[in-house]
C-alpha cells in the first residue's frame, strides 16, 4: 500500500495539496488548471458584475443567495418560488427591482442573467439544471445534485455540452478542513487508509425537518400543480410542499440530504471514485408525523482498492432522536492514526506510543530482540489544526470558486462528474433501505451492476 501512496502524492504534485483538484482528474481524464482556495481573496482579472437569480427561495435557497451576495460585483436580478410568501418575502430582502416568478423558464428566457442558484426541492434538481444549462446560464445547485441514479447522466451530458460552469452545494469540499485533511493523507500522516465513519446526529422538530407550515398555504398561494407536474400526481398537502424532505417524491432522506456531504467530503479527500457495495439498515423510531423515511438510518459501504486508494470500507449514521450532544463528524483511520474532520478544524491522532509498562510484553519484546532500555522521543499523540480568526466559511469560499470560474473560464471543486459519484451511492444507500438487499455499483463506470 505504500506504493500507492507515493503514487497519490506524485499525481499530486505538491506536498501542500490544498488545492481543489478537478473532479475531472479522477476521472481519467486531462487535469486542468487548479482552481486554488487560497487565491479566492485576491481580486479577479475580471470583475464585472456578475448577475445571477434565485430559483427556489426556502431556507438553503435563501441561505445560498445572501452567501452569494457577499461576494463583490455579484447582484441578483430575480427570485423563482412556487409560493407567494416566499415571492414577497424576497423584496423585502434583496429590493424591490427583483422580477419575480413561478415559472423558471421564465428567469431562463432573460438576457441579463449569468447563472441561476437552484435551492429547489430534489426532484427539479435535474430538470432545472439542464433547462438552465441549455438557456446558456451558469448553474451552482444544491445538492444531492439529482433525485434517482437514473438522472445523473443526463445533467453531466448536458453541462459538457453546455461549456458553462456548473458547481454543486456540497460547501464542506470548500473547507480548509478539508484541504488540510487531504494534504495531511497525501503526507502519510495517518498512513495507509483502511477504514472510515460520519455521523449526523440532531434531535428538534426543525433538525428533524418539522419545518413551519404557514397559515395561508393553499392552493390559492402554492403553484401545486407545477410542483407535482413531473411526479406523482395528488391533492394539495401543505406538509408534502413545506415539509418536502419526509416524502419520496420530493427528497431523498437523511442518505441524500445529509450522507452527500459526507460523501463528498471523504471522496475530496481520498480522491474516490466511490464505493462498489452499498447496505443501509434503519427505522422510523421517534418522529412519526407522517414522514415516509426514516429517522435513524446507518449505511455501510465497501470501497474497492484502486490506483488512487487502498481499500477500505465505510459506516455513515444518521439519527434524529439523538440525545445527545448533536454532534457532526467525519472520521478517517489509518495503519499509523487517524483524522477527525471538521469544516474548520483537523483533528490527527497516531498510535505512537512508549513503551509498555506490561512486565509480560515486555518480555515478549525482549525475546524479539525489540526491548531497548533507552527511551525514544515521540511524536504528539494528537496534533489540531485550526482555521484562523475571522474565516469567513466554507460556504462563502465555494461561491468564490465559483464565481472566480465564471470569470476566468476555470474549473470547480465539484462539477457534476464528482458530484454524481457523491450523490449516488447516497442515493443507493436509500435504495438498499427500502429494498432490503445489497447493492452493487460501478464508481468508475457510475453505473448500477
Amino acid at each position: 500500500m505504500e506504493n500507492n501512496r507515493r503514487k497519490f502524492l506524485k499525481r499530486l504534485g505538491m506536498a501542500g495539496a490544498a488545492s481543489a483538484l478537478a473532479p475531472t482528474a479522477f476521472a481519467g481524464q486531462p487535469v486542468p488548471d487548479v482552481v486554488r482556495m487560497d487565491r479566492l481573496s485576491k481580486k479577479s482579472v475580471d470583475d464585472r458584475e456578475l448577475k445571477i437569480a434565485l430559483i427556489g427561495a426556502g431556507i438553503m435557497g435563501t441561505q445560498d443567495l445572501n452567501t452569494a451576495l457577499q461576494h463583490e460585483n455579484v447582484s441578483v436580478v430575480g427570485v423563482c418560488d412556487l409560493y407567494d410568501g416566499r415571492l414577497e418575502a424576497a423584496k423585502e430582502k434583496w429590493g424591490q427591482h427583483l422580477f419575480l416568478t413561478k415559472d423558471h423558464k421564465e428567469l431562463l428566457k432573460r438576457s441579463d442573467i449569468d447563472a441561476v442558484l437552484i435551492g429547489t426541492p430534489d426532484h427539479w434538481h435535474k430538470q432545472i439544471s439542464v433547462d438552465a444549462l441549455n438557456a446558456g446560464k451558469h448553474v451552482y445547485c444544491e445538492k444531492p445534485m439529482v433525485h434517482s441514479v437514473k438522472e445523473g447522466q443526463e445533467v453531466i451530458d448536458a453541462w459538457k455540452k453546455s461549456g458553462k460552469v456548473f458547481l454543486v452545494g456540497s460547501q464542506g469540499i470548500s473547507s480548509l478542513g478539508n484541504e488540510k485533511a487531504k494534504e495531511l493523507l497525501a503526507q502519510g500522516a495517518i498512513g495507509d487508509i483502511n477504514y472510515a465513519e460520519g455521523f449526523w446526529a440532531r434531535h428538534s422538530p426543525e433538525g428533524a425537518w418539522q419545518y413551519h407550515v404557514p397559515e395561508d398555504a393553499s392552493v390559492n398561494t402554492v403553484d401545486w400543480q407545477r410542483y407535482v407536474s413531473n411526479t406523482t400526481e395528488r391533492e394539495f398537502d401543505p406538509l408534502r410542499f413545506f415539509r418536502w424532505r419526509n416524502y419520496l417524491d420530493y427528497g431523498t432522506g437523511m442518505s441524500g440530504d445529509l450522507f452527500v456531504h459526507l460523501f463528498t467530503s471523504l471522496h475530496f479527500i481520498t480522491n474516490s471514485l466511490g464505493p462498489n457495495k452499498i447496505s443501509a439498515m434503519g427505522g422510523l423510531r421517534y418522529w412519526k408525523d407522517g414522514r415516509e423515511v426514516p429517522d435513524v438510518l446507518l449505511g455501510m459501504f465497501q470501497y474497492p482498492e484502486s490506483q488512487e486508494h487502498p481499500g477500505f470500507n465505510l459506516s455513515l449514521r444518521c439519527n434524529f432522536v439523538d440525545g445527545t450532544s448533536g454532534s457532526t463528524y467525519l472520521k478517517i483511520v489509518g495503519s499509523k492514526g487517524s483524522m477527525d474532520v471538521k469544516w474548520d478544524e483537523v483533528v490527527v491522532k497516531t498510535n505512537q506510543q512508549a513503551s509498555s509498562d506490561d512486565p509480560f510484553l515486555e518480555a515478549q519484546a525482549q525475546m524479539r530482540g525489540g526491548a531497548s532500555d533507552r527511551k525514544r522521543i515521540l511524536p504528539p499523540n494528537e496534533m489540531v489544526y485550526k482555521v484562523e480568526p475571522g474565516y469567513k466559511g466554507a460556504h462563502y469560499d465555494h461561491f468564490g470558486n465559483f464565481f472566480r470560474a465564471i470569470r476566468e473560464n476555470g474549473t470547480v471543486a465539484e462539477d457534476p462528474v464528482f458530484a454524481f459519484r457523491a450523490a449516488a451511492p447516497a442515493l443507493l444507500c436509500n435504495d438498499s433501505y427500502f429494498q432490503d438487499k445489497f447493492i452493487a455499483w460501478d464508481p468508475v463506470q457510475m453505473k448500477l451492476v
